[in-house]
């Protein structure tokens, strides 16, 4: 449990961090959000997150009354004052208290708040052994409804996706997008290898363009692995080498089985490996903030 939460510019105990059940963001789900991670106290890729918060408000007509050097502050205040090293960072800006309707505009102050905290997404032994996942029946949003890129309070499709895994018994699932082609996961992205290539959905397949993909792709180009981002099946998942998933809070964490059927030779790859290892050193040492 955090000791303080920053809301709107101050800190204060968990329990007196409330907003008011007028806020849309609990009516209506309207509102961004970011998980970030700390490591040694650092703030991973901070500026990539907050321009990425700034941006999905941007989207939405949402104004954050609040600026960006002043919002990079506050997060590390509020980090420092719970005294963490290593931890999860989830800053949410809702659109605020407002009528019992639609309409935004009838919200006149948005609410902040930054809560640190430790989070666990999936079992310490399934990094060493690998993850089960299903593919889900639950379709993607489709881009043109809502942006995979703004990252909104709204996770409703997620949320039934991750239902439809934990019925299966685990603790994932692949999602599809209207076309039947691979976007993500309910929380993560996917990357399989196959041949000695890496692969993982282009942006248009309704993807959230997340911060640890990316830096896992960057990754993989300095070791010298090629990269390829067409549309991909389930097929490509059940003829994948290896194959393993990407988030703030998953870090990057290998798959062995999707439906039920192994992937590859049921452990481990050897590029899931090099890039976990890859990515491991690179928060270990001097995380970067931008």
């Amino acid at each position: 449990m955090p000791k303080l939460i920053w809301l709107n510019g101050n800190l204060v105990p968990p329990e007196q961090a409330t907003v008011s059940v007028f806020d849309h963001g609990l009516l209506y789900g309207d509102g961004v959000f970011e998980g970030i991670r700390v490591y040694n106290h650092r703030v991973f890729k901070l500026a990539t997150h907050l321009n990425r918060l700034y941006e999905s408000a941007k989207s939405i007509r949402l104004n954050i009354p609040i600026t960006l050097q002043d919002l990079t502050e506050a997060t590390h205040a509020t980090v420092k004052a719970n005294g963490v090293q290593n931890g999860y960072i989830r800053l949410c800006v809702t659109r605020g208290a407002g009528t019992l309707g639609l309409n935004p505009f009838a919200c006149p102050t948005p609410n902040i708040f930054i809560i640190v905290d430790a989070i666990t997404l999936y079992p310490a032994e399934l990094y060493d052994k690998g993850l089960a996942v299903i593919t889900s029946s639950v379709v993607r949003n489709h881009p043109a409804a809502l942006s995979p890129r703004v990252k909104s309070l709204n996770y409703l499709n997620n949320i039934l996706a991750k239902i439809e895994a934990i019925d299966a018994g685990v603790l994932e699932a692949v999602m599809l997008n209207p076309q039947g082609y691979i976007a993500e996961c309910t929380g993560d992205n996917i990357f399989i290898v196959k041949d000695g290539v890496l692969y993982s959905p282009p942006l248009h397949a309704g993807v959230l363009e997340g911060i640890t993909m990316t830096t896992v792709l960057r990754l993989a180009t300095e070791a010298g692995i090629e990269i390829r981002r067409p549309d991909l099946t389930k097929h490509d998942l059940y003829i994948a080498d290896e194959m393993f998933l990407t988030g703030t809070a998953a870090e990057v964490i290998p798959v062995t089985k999707v439906d039920n059927r192994t992937v590859g030779e049921g452990e481990v790859g050897p590029m899931t490996q090099l890039l976990i290892n890859a990515f491991k050193n690179l928060v270990s040492n001097n995380a970067p903030e931008d």
